[in-house]
């Protein structure tokens, strides 16, 4: 059951990394002709940046330390004498970052018609391309959907085991 349940809690946070990657991408695509922020100057594409978070600890690694095992309660569960039942599946947690683009990254348009428009025409416009955002979303959403599909699969060999 063991190995269920981190496959549980692998998809999980991968289900959590793809609707961070969804949501910035939504607000790149959203962005894409903003051409003042509050910070001043154009909107700054933003990225999602996923490693593992090798600071943080997992609850089963605690209980690991802390020297809590799960013991058998009745002798007749498993054929074996003193058999100790431990994780399988140590799952490292995951650290995600948004990233914006440099403030350099920016392309310019010649319109001497828009209102942030320089002296020479030019306008600074984000550098976004909504036909990779679009490429992107859809990556995060088929990435997600697998997740779901995972977890769907965990939970039914999960019920499928008990009906044994």
């Amino acid at each position: 059951m063991a190995g269920l349940l981190g496959a549980i809690e692998i998809s999980s946070k991968g289900l959590s990394v793809q609707r961070a990657k969804m949501n910035t991408t939504a607000e790149n695509i959203a962005n894409a002709e903003t051409t003042q922020t509050p910070e001043g100057g154009p909107y700054r594409r933003k990225q999602v940046v996923v490693k593992e978070d090798d600071t943080g600890v997992s609850f089963r690694h605690m209980m690991q330390r802390a020297g809590v095992d799960l013991d058998r309660t009745n002798t007749r569960h498993l054929p074996a004498q003193g058999v100790r039942l431990r994780s399988e599946v140590e799952v490292p947690d995951v650290k995600m970052k948004e990233v914006e683009a440099p403030k350099s990254a920016y392309k310019l348009i010649h319109d001497p018609s828009h209102p942030d428009a320089d002296e020479q025409g030019y306008v600074r416009m984000p550098d976004i391309e909504v036909v990779n955002e679009m490429v992107d979303m859809m990556a995060a959403a088929r990435a997600y959907e697998a997740n779901t599909v995972a977890i769907s699969t965990a939970k039914q060999m999960a019920k499928d085991s008990l009906d044994i």
